[in-house]
C-alpha cells in the first residue's frame, strides 16, 4: 500500500486526489499540505480523508518514513524546490505540469531522480485520452503517409478575474502564459506523436487581460527535419475552447475528435469529387479496433504511476519527456522576445534555458492590477473539451 501526501490543495488537486481514490486498495493519501491549512481541511473534508494529516510545509513530511510519494499540485515556480526535496528524502514524485519554471530546473530534478534511484512523472493527462491514444496509434500505423502539416488548436477562454490569483500572471510565480500553462497539454501530445521540431518561431501578445504581465495568445510554427510543419496556437481567449489536433499526411487527413478524409487527384493534380473510401474505410477500422482505456485523463495517469512503482518499470512520462515540452515552451517565448528563428535543442548557456533567464528578458504585457489570495470556488477545474466527441 503506497502512502501519498498531497503537495498543494488548490484546484488541481481534485483531480489528483479523485484519481487516487479510484485505487484504495493501492494507495492511500496520509498528507495533505498547504500553506493555507484551510483548504486542505477542506479537502479532507470533503473527500473524507479522515486519517490524512494537514500540514502547511512540505519540510514537515519530508522525513516522515511512511510517505512514499510526493504528489506536487503547486504553483509552478516551486514545483522544482518540492520535488528535489522529496526524491532526496527517498520519495518518488508525481508533479504537476508544467514541470519547472526553466530547463536548468529540470535537469535539477532529473539529477535528483538519477541520484535518488526514485520514479519522477511530470502530468501530461492528455495522453491518457481516448482521443490522443488512438490517434497517436493509427498515425503510427502508417496509413496516413509521411506526416506534412498538423494544426494544434490549443483554445481555452478564461474570465478577466482569472489572473486576479495571486501567483498567476506574473513571470515569476506562473513562470508563463498560456503558452506554458495551458497549451502544454497539447505541445505534449503533439511532441509525443511526431517528434522533436528543430525550428521554432513564434509571436505572443496579451489581447484580453490587463491584469497580467503574461501573454494569453499565442502562434508558433515548429519546422521538422523531415520537412513537416506543426501550426500552433494557444489561447485563454477563444470562446468555446474548440480544441483540435488535426495532422495531414501525404495519404489522408486524421485528427482528433476523431474524422478522416483521404482525397483522390485527378491526372492534372487536382482533387476529384470522390474520396479514397478503401483508405478511409481502412482508417476507420485501425481507429476502431484499438480498444479504449480503462481509466484516462489524471486518473489513468495516476494508474500508470502506481504501476511503474509497483513493477519498478519506467512511467510513460518521465522527467525527460516532461523536460521536451518545455524546451519547446521556451523555445516559442526566445523566438517571440528575440524576434527571431530558433534552432533546436537549446543549450545550457542559453538565457532561455537557464533559472531567471526568461523572468528577467520577458516582456510585461501589463502590470497585475489585482491580487486575490483566494477564490472562493475551489471546485475542480474544468480541463477542457472531450477530445472523443468534441463537445
Amino acid at each position: 500500500m503506497l502512502k501519498i501526501a498531497v503537495i498543494g490543495t488548490g484546484n488541481i488537486s481534485h483531480n489528483h486526489i479523485q484519481g487516487y481514490l479510484e485505487f484504495a486498495g493501492r494507495c492511500q493519501i496520509v498528507a495533505l499540505v498547504d500553506i493555507y491549512p484551510e483548504k486542505a481541511e477542506e479537502k479532507k473534508r470533503h473527500y473524507g480523508l479522515n486519517d490524512a494529516k494537514v500540514y502547511a510545509s512540505h519540510h514537515d513530511v519530508l522525513n516522515d518514513p511512511d510517505i512514499d510519494v510526493f504528489d506536487v499540485c503547486t504553483p509552478p515556480y516551486v514545483h522544482a524546490e518540492i520535488s528535489i526535496d522529496a526524491l532526496n528524502a527517498g520519495k518518488h514524485v508525481l508533479c504537476e505540469k508544467p514541470m519547472a519554471a526553466s530547463l536548468q530546473e529540470c535537469d535539477a530534478m532529473i539529477g535528483a531522480a538519477q541520484a535518488s534511484g526514485k520514479t519522477l512523472s511530470i502530468i501530461a493527462q492528455n495522453r491518457f485520452t481516448d482521443a490522443f491514444w488512438r490517434l497517436k496509434k493509427v498515425l503510427d500505423s502508417g496509413e496516413t503517409g509521411k506526416v506534412c502539416h498538423a494544426q494544434v488548436d490549443s483554445f481555452w477562454w478564461r474570465g478577466h478575474s482569472y489572473y486576479d490569483l495571486w501567483w498567476r500572471g506574473t513571470w515569476e510565480k506562473e513562470a508563463g502564459g498560456c503558452t506554458l500553462n495551458h497549451a502544454v497539454h497539447h505541445i505534449d501530445a503533439i511532441q509525443w506523436m511526431l517528434g522533436f521540431p528543430t525550428e521554432v518561431v513564434s509571436m505572443i501578445t496579451n489581447a484580453a487581460h490587463d491584469n497580467a504581465e503574461v501573454e494569453d495568445l499565442s502562434a508558433a510554427i515548429f519546422k521538422y527535419d523531415s520537412g513537416a510543419l506543426t501550426q500552433l496556437t494557444a489561447s485563454v481567449v477563444h470562446h468555446g475552447e474548440d480544441q483540435k489536433i488535426v495532422i495531414q499526411g501525404e495519404k489522408a487527413r486524421i485528427s482528433a475528435p476523431w474524422d478522416k478524409y483521404a482525397s483522390i487527384s485527378a491526372p492534372n493534380g487536382f482533387p476529384v469529387e470522390a474520396r479514397d473510401t478503401a483508405r478511409e474505410n481502412r482508417l476507420e477500422d485501425a481507429y476502431q479496433s484499438i480498444p479504449k482505456l480503462t481509466y484516462t485523463l489524471h486518473t489513468g495517469q495516476i494508474d500508470n504511476f502506481l504501476t511503474a512503482l509497483e513493477t519498478q518499470s519506467a512511467p510513460l512520462i518521465d522527467g525527460v519527456q516532461g523536460k521536451r515540452s518545455l524546451e519547446l515552451i521556451a523555445a516559442i517565448y526566445k523566438s517571440a522576445i528575440t524576434r527571431s528563428i530558433v534552432t533546436l535543442p537549446l543549450v545550457p548557456t542559453d538565457p532561455f534555458y537557464q533559472t531567471g533567464g526568461l523572468v528577467s528578458l520577458a516582456p510585461h504585457f501589463y502590470e497585475k492590477s489585482a491580487s486575490v489570495e483566494n477564490f472562493a470556488n475551489e471546485d475542480a477545474i474544468p480541463l477542457g473539451k472531450n477530445m472523443d466527441t468534441g463537445a
